[in-house]
């Protein structure tokens, strides 16, 4: 035994020191120009061949060249996410590599290009073939360019505070027989390959220098002061340069930790408490970070926060200022624990990053906060007590926000690459989920199982490079029960899961009863006992028996719950619980809750708002919106919203009434069917009733990142439209249109496209249309706007323009507008603007077309929202010459969409602008729904 032991330890020295030796090696000579915010660097790397491939050429990583363009892979992850700053920013406000030039040893130049589609790596030619395990020294010269923080948070700031990272030439990782070819998406998840570093860094000497490098200053000048950091095994680090050091340094037996987090109402002592309990936590848990030293900074937490807590107002303090430093601590130390002492593929394997973080942060509530609860200390308002969102654990919100993306059905499966996650799975519904998922596992396997395996998993990354493949590998060695379904199903599928009851019979003494698999998935499932409230019994039903008969014994049991504590992320929990006593065992009593609330699958939860609405006939119009919206989507919804309106004192509203079917594995992702209807007036002395029976098909493309989306919708419009006085249209006082539409969209900041396609068809008139619409922002800012529109009459054999195309104001016969004032022909009201049908903004001698009408309707940008526009188009009536159209003006493009102002100036009717009442003629297109606006800023995350 003692003899296998020495033989272990000999072995393991063995392969740390061939690791040592082995790695990659970076002498680095930087000169900071802090006034141009440019770093001159002079570079030496020792590149070790440390696989069996013979190689021919090096891959290094450039990320800082993602900065450098606004068509890089960077660039257009911004666009994709709907964010502006970085295609509208300044030259200077850029980064990129300049002036590289390469040579070996034998200062022979060596050539280099960056791959088209990845111009933030350099793929350097080598001069002679590089054997298995023979090196090869690169001498390296380049001005590095130092970004705007205001992009990702690292870069330069106002303040003089420059948060560098991934800055300099580094080679990328070589796995498979070939480097990693992974660009700079703002994903922190580069591929770099193992180095040591030596770095000796010059700064003007009123800036001071943070890093987790072992560092010091070494001379100091008039005007300079140079820094010499240094470090082994590492694959990045931080390095913070500033006019004044921020950072608090904190050290225990295992690590020192800089931290500039802020937080002024922490004394140093309670801070310092904080930071050691997390430090110890971490090495117990997963093992001792492998560094002397660790940052952990306000930019990083501010790349990743805590979400919830940083959506709160600085004036409402649920919980104290000392567990928030100690939840944004814990977070952040997490994160760069793991990021910097785990080898994996950050990329690929990004959901064991991900999973090890979150489960350690909800192991470590458990034992230090198991009482706290989500919303802190406003759970203790007593008011708020039937609320459910008040009443949930703090780890419960990790399941709700992931729930959140799968009710979306839009949730991905965890194993799938990072840079492939729309943005709020990558950031939130993901990373949640793969810590529950290892929780879950935990929870299953018991025995302290998972614990040990991440300890021996987190060992064996220190001697090699690792993938899931191994982590996967120690999990099934330390334990008999077959877990194939956590990695096929769990990890590498998008596959849901929902148990339910189906019989159950009990007696005195015992409870028999059955599980159906809802969804066919096959996870092993926990059935508890309760009796008041508290578990009498909890067993793990386990894949094979599923879908069977189980015996237990009753324990005085008074319901039996699957998954009481949500230890499965299962998707449906509302069909999770029977009661053994009442008559009706799944009877749910209903629950009133004012504004909103999270899912309680206890209750039937009906959820009344006070709401407000406004046209010029019924004038405001106060009701009580009552429905069944909680935070995550349902599959049957409704939504009750009477008023009174208050011009012409009598009841209106409307209501709607939703089936959601959604589709896992097919591109038609979701179907909708509802009816609704709404009772309003259109006139001053005219009612209007509207039923909409509706099926809307909605198709995504496999990829959710591409913006593209379909809708197919299909609808019958019924209309009973009281007579008028004072609105003089001929049109009918009932009709009933059947209306089939189709959409199809891509959008993102610096292109949109959108087609359309629409058929009407009633007793009296058919018609057809097709509209385009192009947006496109140039690299010089200048924006174009462009929309085609065409349509004309199948048939028609009505006797007024009502169901006419309209060019500049159509009369919304299938009540889809919010006008304000629908039947106002002059004022004020008049003037609202729908780019709708012609899109005309003047008002037009011939309004209507009755038999054909196209047009085109472009705005160009001339500064910043002020744009100029112009339409063309033809008309035809019946029995009349086609007429030409046209109008030109100034447009204020404040919001698009949202608010905008539209200046006429010259049009058919000659100079607009010289006429009288020119303020009649302004148009202007405000939106108030709230639902409308939120979708303006929540595009981005999905």
């Amino acid at each position: 035994m003692k003899s296998f032991f020495k033989i272990t330890f000999y072995t393991l020295v063995l392969l740390l020191s061939i690791k040592q030796y082995g790695q990659h090696h970076s002498e680095i000579k930087a000169d900071l120009n802090i006034e141009n915010k440019v770093l001159t660097i002079q570079q030496q790397i020792t590149f070790f061949n440390q696989s069996n491939d013979t190689l021919k050429s090096i891959v290094l990583n450039d990320w800082n060249n993602a900065f450098s363009a606004k068509n890089t892979p960077l660039a257009k992850r911004f666009s994709d996410e709907f964010y502006r700053g970085f295609h509208l920013a300044k030259e200077e406000e850029r980064g990129g590599t300049n002036n590289l030039i390469i040579s070996d040893s034998n200062k022979m130049v060596l050539s280099w290009e960056r791959p088209e589609k990845n111009p933030d790596l350099i793929e350097i030619k080598l001069g002679r073939i590089l054997l298995p395990n023979q090196k090869i020294v690169l001498n390296l010269n380049y001005i590095t360019k130092i970004p705007s923080d205001k992009f990702t948070k690292y870069g330069y700031n106002n303040s003089g505070t420059i948060h560098l990272k991934n800055w300099f030439l580094t080679p990328a990782r070589f796995e498979n027989h070939d480097f990693i070819r992974y660009s700079n998406t703002n994903l922190d998840d580069i591929a770099n390959a193992y180095s040591s570093f030596e770095i000796n860094l010059k700064t003007p000497n009123n800036f001071e220098v943070t890093s987790d490098l072992k560092s010091s200053l070494s001379t100091i000048s008039d005007s300079f002061a140079n820094y010499n950091l240094s470090g082994n095994s590492r694959a990045d680090f931080n390095l913070i340069i500033e006019p004044k050091n921020h950072f608090e340094s904190y050290k225990n037996n295992a690590v020192e930790v800089l931290t500039d987090l802020r937080n002024n109402k922490i004394e140093p002592i309670q801070k310092s408490i904080v930071i050691d309990r997390i430090v110890n936590f971490a090495n117990e848990l997963i093992g001792k970070y492998p560094h002397e030293k660790i940052v952990v900074s306000q930019t990083d937490y501010d790349r990743n926060p805590f979400y919830g807590l940083n959506q709160l107002p600085s004036f409402i303090s649920p919980f104290t200022d000392e567990f928030l430093f100690e939840i944004k601590f814990l977070k952040t130390y997490l994160n760069e624990y793991l990021k910097k002492s785990l080898q994996l593929d950050p990329r690929k394997d990004n959901w064991i990053y991900d999973g090890l973080q979150v489960y350690a942060m909800m192991k470590y509530m458990d034992e230090n906060h198991p009482n706290t609860k989500m919303m802190g200390t406003i759970s203790n308002i007593r008011l708020l007590n039937s609320y459910n969102i008040a009443n949930i654990g703090f780890n419960d919100q990790y399941s709700y926000l992931y729930m959140l993306m799968a009710r979306k059905n839009l949730d991905q499966a965890l194993g799938d690459s990072k840079n492939t996650l729309i943005k709020f799975n990558e950031q939130i519904a993901s990373k949640y989920r793969s810590g529950l998922s290892i929780r879950f596992l935990d929870d299953y396997l018991q025995n302290e199982t998972v614990p040990a395996s991440i300890k021996q998993f987190y060992s064996l990354n220190l001697t090699q490079q690792v993938s899931r493949t191994n982590f996967e590998t120690i999990l099934k060695s330390n334990t008999d029960k077959n877990i194939n379904w956590f990695f096929n199903t769990i990890i590498n599928s998008r596959a849901i899961i929902d148990y339910k009851f189906s019989s159950v019979k009990k007696t005195q003494d015992s409870i028999t009863f059955s599980v159906i698999n809802k969804t066919e998935t096959p996870i092993p499932i926990p059935v508890y006992g309760t009796k008041k409230g508290a578990v009498v019994f909890k067993q793990w039903l386990d894949i094979e028996e599923c879908d069977s008969t189980f015996t237990f014994p009753r324990n005085g049991a008074d319901k039996i719950v699957l998954n009481l504590k949500n230890e499965v992320p299962e998707f449906n929990l509302r069909n999770n619980w029977k009661k053994l006593d009442g008559f009706f065992p799944n009877n749910r009593p209903v629950k009133f809750v004012f504004l909103k609330d999270l899912e309680d699958p206890y209750y039937n939860q009906v959820l009344y708002v006070p709401s407000i609405y406004y046209n010029l006939y019924d004038g405001i119009t106060p009701g009580l919106r009552l429905h069944n919206k909680t935070i995550l989507d349902k599959p049957f919804t409704f939504d009750i919203n009477p008023s009174y309106s208050t011009r012409s004192n009598n009841l209106s509203g409307s209501a709607s009434f939703a089936v959601n079917q959604n589709y896992r594995n097919s591109t038609l992702f979701n179907v909708r069917y509802s009816i609704s209807g709404s009772y309003f007036h259109y006139a001053q002395d005219a009612s209007y009733l509207r039923l909409n029976p509706m099926v809307q098909l909605r198709i995504r493309e496999p990829n959710f990142r591409d913006n593209r989306k379909q809708l197919i919708l299909l609808r019958q419009v019924i209309v009973n439209r009281e007579k008028s006085a004072f609105a003089m249209d001929n049109a009918p006082s009932s009709y009933s249109i059947f209306n089939a539409r189709y959409v199809n969209t891509k959008t993102e900041v610096t292109n949109h496209f959108n087609f359309s396609s629409d058929i009407q068809i009633s007793g009296k008139f058919g018609k057809i249309n097709g509209e385009i619409e192009y947006r496109k922002l140039f690299e010089n800012n200048r924006q174009i706007n462009l929309r085609f529109y065409a349509g004309s009459f199948l048939y028609n054999k009505t006797e007024s323009d009502f169901f006419s195309f309209a060019t500049d104001r159509p009369t919304d016969y299938l009540f889809d507008y919010n006008y304000f004032g629908r039947s106002e022909s002059t004022g004020f009201y008049s003037q609202q603007f729908i780019m709708a049908e012609g899109g005309f903004k003047s008002k037009m001698e011939t309004p209507f077309a009755n038999r054909w009408i196209t047009s085109l309707n472009a705005s160009v940008s001339i500064w910043n929202w002020i744009e100029i526009y112009g339409d063309v188009g033809f008309i035809k009536n019946k029995n009349q010459n086609k007429d030409f159209i046209f109008d030109s003006g100034i447009r204020l493009n404040l919001v698009t969409d949202y608010f905008e102002l539209y200046f006429p100036v010259y049009s058919n009717r000659g100079w607009e602008i010289t006429q009288n009442n020119y303020n009649e003629k302004v148009r202007f297109i405000i939106t108030f729904s709230p639902k409308t606006l939120i979708n303006l800023f929540n595009r981005k995350w999905f």
